[in-house]
This record gives structure tokens, C-alpha cells and sequence, in this order.
């Protein structure tokens, strides 16, 4: 099994709201927050999780996370986004020739974004993606260090970037926080090698934050020092996504009666084709779906083979400032997958009062614990997904109450719990390293 970045991609106000306790809790308060307030903290976020010209949409989580904190005004940062080397761009080479054609440096949204090339060896690269990544990105690192860019690394998905970004951290003597997003602990510690790096990692690492109670159980479970572990789960963009008319969205859309709607890559683990079973239970419900992905071909034969085609709308992929008109179009957003990190589609749909109807992965419970936020599907079948429909259906929430319960979510104590942990980090390496007032 070879990784490559695209295999891995497919979380409001007030005193100290639940999805940011635990990272203060666990970490203990920052030493030198006050000071850390006056003082930028210069980052360099690494992660091949990351948008680019030609992938626009790739890992657009971490950069909706960092443009937050750049905005705060406390927060300074270059991106290294390493994309696997590849010598051709003709379109005949998929992927590959995606990575060729993405620019070895770009601004997004006043952020510089560096895209250095590392070698990776297809089908037997899992074991040594972090080797190659490190001697190849080794020499750039090095060289924004004699620039003075960044004082900490900020990486993103455990392997084989959070293990690349701690060797590189101890060669350059920076301090690194690693995020746990998902798949990095549900899914590649299956995998000896890997299990055996990221453990590693996960202790060598000044702090691991992780986007669910969930996953950070899990990293413990492994060994990783619980001292260490914070919860940080995601944030939303309150004024993005909000409600709007939804009478006017539906009539414009040419939708009437119930609609369900589904948003996420097109690929098993989504479990749309869970969706469309559940659908065949109902005759009025009109199905939405945004996104592409590989299953498109088989989901379209699925939904023609249940004689549901006609009430099954394929929408493909919709740009991130337009998805807050269907998120109010729909009567609930579907999310029927095997597993899950922190569900970025989640939290959409609930600031824009849509609430939602999930299986039963782990954080899936994290998030919707209240009757207004919708209900989690006893088990991940098309029967239990469609009751959890019928038990939402006969209550009907108020929007405006979803919307209430969002907005416990929005980016601000997200920002100021990561800035404090950046603080705590780096105080900790003055003292350390005996450079201390």
C-alpha cells in the first residue's frame, strides 16, 4: 500500500464552551499567555493536506482553521504543502499529473504557501514515506529557519506528515504540534510500521491536539503520553453558513416536499449508497447529493436499479461559498459514514439550521447532543437511517433552535484555546532550552 495525500481525505461564543474545555483541561494553563498575547506567534504549518491552484479543494479544513487564526491578528504563518514529485502533467496520469501541475509557491488569502516535491514510491512507499518526505524537505526547512520565519510547526494528519514534521523539528530544534484529524488513528495503525511511527510521534511531539474525545481516547490507547493530548474539535464560520430563506432557495432550486441532502467525496466509507436505500422507504423525498468521487458511477446505477433516478439529483462538486443555499434547501443533511473524525459538513449544516441525520461513528455523538441537532441512526443501515429520519421528521425542530445550538461552535474558542496552547508550547522550550526571563 503506497500513501499519497489524496488517499487520507475522506469540526459559539461564550465562557468555555464544551468543544474547547478538555484542550484546557488536559494541557493545563499556558505559561506566558498574557505576554503571548502581545507577542505574534510565527508558525510554520506543515502538512501535504492543504488547497492549492490545482486542487483547490484539498484538506480546505486546515486552511479554513488557519486563515481563523492569521485573522486574529495573534497568529503569523507559511505554509509548507509538500506535493509527491511527479514529471508529467498530461491529464492521462490522473492524480500524478495533478500534483505536477500544482506551483511550487503561492499566495492563498495573504498567506505564502510553499509546495516543495518529495519522491514517493508507489504501492511499497507506506513504510519509507517519511524518510523520503524528511530528507527532501530537510534543506527547506533549514533554510526558513536561517530566515527566521517560524518558531513552532504546526503539522496536520499524524503519518506520514506528523512523523516527518517531528524529525524535522529536532534537526531544526523547533518545537511541534501535531493535529490528529481521522484516518491517521482509525485507519493506518492497522498497519505495524505506521503504528509503530505514529506512536512515536505522538510522544516526541510537544502537544498532540486531536478534533474528537474519540480519537484522543484512541491515540491513549496506543501509548501516546496522555499530557500531551488535547481535544480541539473544529470550528464553523458562523457568518458563512446561516440561515437564509428557505422558501426562496427551494423555489429557485425547483425543489418541493422533503429534501435530504448528502456532502462529501463519493467514496464507500461516505455511505451514500446507504442514503440511497434508505430513500427507496419514502415516495416524495428528493435526494441531494454534493460531491464527486469514485462511487459516482456506481451510486447513479443504484439509484436507477431501486427505480429512485428520478428523485436523486448528482449535483458534483459545490463551491464552499455556495453550499449554504443547499444546506437551507434541505430538511436534514444525511451523514451516513463508517467513521469520521470531526465532521467539518456537520457543523455547516447546523449553522444553517438544517439538522442532521447520522450513523453511528464515534464523534458522531460528540456532536449531536441535543434533540435539535438531530438524530444518530441506531445502526449503519438503510432501515435504522430511515427510523432516524422518521424520529426527526415527527418532531420537526425549529431552525431557528438548530441554529442556536451551532453556535457554540464558531472559530473564536477555537482560536483562543490554540493560541494558548502555542504559548504553553513555546514558554515550555524557553524553559527548556534555559532561554527563559
Amino acid at each position: 500500500m503506497s500513501i499519497v495525500p489524496d488517499a487520507r481525505v475522506a469540526g459559539h461564543e461564550g465562557a468555555s464552551p464544551a468543544h474547547v474545555q478538555s484542550a484546557r483541561s488536559d494541557m493545563g494553563t499556558a505559561h506566558g499567555v498574557d505576554q503571548g498575547r502581545n507577542r505574534t506567534i510565527r508558525l510554520l504549518v506543515f502538512t501535504s493536506l492543504y488547497p492549492n491552484a490545482a486542487q483547490p479543494r484539498h484538506g480546505i479544513f486546515v486552511e479554513e482553521r488557519l486563515r481563523h487564526l492569521v485573522d486574529s491578528g495573534r497568529v503569523a504563518a507559511t505554509v509548507m504543502a509538500p506535493v509527491p514529485w511527479f514529471p508529467l502533467r498530461h491529464r492521462r496520469f490522473d492524480a500524478w499529473a495533478t500534483f505536477a501541475r500544482v506551483p511550487e509557491c503561492e499566495e492563498r488569502y495573504g498567506i505564502r504557501v510553499l509546495h516543495p516535491r518529495y519522491p514517493v514510491i508507489p504501492k511499497v512507499g507506506m513504510n519509507v514515506a517519511p524518510s523520503l518526505m524528511y530528507r527532501a524537505l530537510l534543506p527547506v526547512a533549514r533554510t526558513l529557519v536561517t530566515n527566521g520565519t517560524f518558531d513552532l510547526i504546526d503539522a496536520h494528519y499524524l503519518y506520514p506528515d506528523g512523523v516527518t514534521a517531528v524529525r524535522l523539528g529536532a534537526a531544526v530544534d523547533k518545537p511541534v504540534v501535531i493535529t490528529a484529524r481521522g484516518s491517521d488513528v482509525n485507519v493506518l495503525p492497522q498497519y505495524r510500521s505506521p503504528a509503530r511511527q505514529i506512536r512515536w510521534a505522538a510522544t516526541q511531539a510537544a502537544a498532540v491536539v486531536t478534533v474528537s474525545q474519540a480519537l484522543k481516547s484512541k491515540l491513549a490507547a496506543m501509548g501516546a503520553t496522555s499530557g500531551k493530548l488535547a481535544v480541539l474539535r473544529n470550528g464553523v464560520d458562523l457568518d458563512r453558513f446561516r440561515p437564509l430563506g428557505q422558501g426562496a432557495i427551494r423555489t429557485r432550486l425547483g425543489l418541493a416536499g422533503p429534501v435530504w441532502l448528502t456532502v462529501g467525496h463519493l467514496v464507500e466509507l461516505k455511505g451514500v449508497h446507504l442514503v440511497i436505500e434508505a430513500l427507496t422507504q419514502f415516495r416524495d423525498i428528493v435526494l441531494l447529493i454534493a460531491g464527486g468521487g469514485p462511487e459516482g458511477r456506481n451510486l447513479r446505477s443504484l439509484a436507477r436499479r431501486l427505480g429512485v433516478d428520478s428523485r436523486v439529483r448528482f449535483l458534483g462538486a459545490i463551491p464552499q461559498d455556495d453550499l449554504c443555499a443547499y444546506y437551507n434547501a434541505a430538511d436534514a443533511l444525511f451523514l451516513a459514514s463508517s467513521r469520521e473524525g470531526m465532521p467539518n459538513v456537520v457543523l455547516e449544516s447546523l449553522a444553517c439550521g438544517t439538522p442532521v441525520v447520522a450513523a453511528p461513528f464515534e464523534s458522531a455523538t460528540e456532536l449531536i447532543t441535543a434533540p435539535e441537532a438531530g438524530e444518530v441512526a441506531e445502526f449503519r443501515t438503510p432501515e435504522a437511517i430511515a427510523a432516524a429520519w422518521r424520529r426527526l421528521d415527527s418532531r420537526r425542530p425549529e431552525r431557528a433552535a438548530t441554529r442556536r445550538f451551532a453556535e457554540r461552535f464558531g472559530w473564536a474558542p477555537v482560536v483562543e484555546a490554540q493560541c494558548a496552547l502555542y504559548a504553553r508550547v513555546l514558554a515550555d522550550d524557553k524553559i527548556a532550552q534555559g532561554t527563559a526571563p
